[in-house]
């Protein structure tokens, strides 16, 4: 038994009439009696009866045709219930993001959402990377936006789509450091407060690299917070300084340093492997691509 013998009981339950039926489902007169017929034999008793020019339910019949309708309306429902999803009109999505991507990414893509996918519900949770991941393995979360730097591989993730960003040390106009012309270099930016989000590892040996031990943002760093936005807004105030990807705060000025900070942030979108992705995570991979740029 199948939905579309299903279908065919119906359409002939409708018109009462092989031909007309036939007609309406683009099959041969002969193609749809083999379908009904063979629908009979299955459930072993006999749909229709043959009156006049008619063929008309028996009752075995019009219990099978509620049934059936029943059934092709439940199906009907789960493919378009799948379509939405595919399409974003339904259904709910959830997303982690660490520091660094959620300043750039979260409120495009919940504007995006609210504007594109009015019917979608979207969630968004923000932490650290650790904290995220846990969160994905649980399955309270379908997929995550961290710095994959701090991801710690392992075989149930997949990092896919990864984005790389500029980072550098930012400041206020018309701070003290920027009326150097020759360059700013580290001891000078230490003599004001460094704000920055909690860096990974690669970052550290980066900055250690560039200007020593002190350099480290365990030593370095005296504003620290998971949220850009309100780290940009104190510096914005204030004297002082920034570290963070160039593109979380372009009305800042980006200071020379000597040596130039060759760093580099590397975000990625992570989902378990071999679970099947949430429909609506083609957005955010497409508003990855748009707005994660330098």
């Amino acid at each position: 038994m199948t939905l579309v013998q299903l279908r065919h009981l119906i359409s002939l339950a409708h018109t009462g009439s092989f031909s007309q039926s036939a007609q309406a489902l683009h099959l041969t007169q002969p193609a749809l009696s083999r379908s009904i017929r063979a629908l009979e034999d299955e459930l072993g008793m006999p749909l229709f009866d043959r009156v006049g020019r008619r063929n008309e339910l028996t009752a075995f019949g019009r219990e099978v045709l509620e049934r059936s309708r029943h059934l092709v309306f439940e199906a009907d429902e789960l493919r378009d219930s799948g379509r939405r999803l595919r399409e974003g009109e339904g259904g709910t999505v959830r997303i982690g993001m660490g520091s660094g991507p959620g300043a750039m990414l979260m409120t495009p893509y919940l504007m995006y959402m609210a504007e594109n996918h009015p019917k979608m519900r979207v969630a968004v949770a923000r932490g650290g990377t650790d904290l995220l991941v846990q969160s994905l393995r649980a399955r309270s979360l379908d997929a995550l936006v961290v710095d994959a730097f701090s991801l710690k591989p392992a075989p149930d993730l997949e990092l896919g789509l990864v984005r790389n960003m500029r980072g550098t040390f930012m400041c206020r106009r018309g701070h003290p450091l920027t009326r150097l012309r020759t360059g700013v270099s580290f001891e000078a930016v230490q003599r004001y407060p460094i704000a920055s989000t909690p860096l990974s590892d690669q970052v550290a040996r980066t900055l250690v690299e560039a200007y020593g031990p002190e350099a480290h943002p365990s030593h370095c760093v005296t504003l620290q917070c998971e949220e850009v936005p309100s780290l940009v807004e104190v510096v914005r105030r204030s004297d002082a300084v920034l570290l963070a990807i160039r593109a979380a705060a372009p009305d800042l000025v980006e200071m020379k340093m000597t040596p130039p900070l060759d760093g580099m942030a590397r975000f990625g979108l992570v989902t378990l492997r071999r679970r099947t992705e949430a429909p609506a995570l083609a957005v955010l991979r497409t508003l990855m691509q748009a707005i994660m740029r330098d």
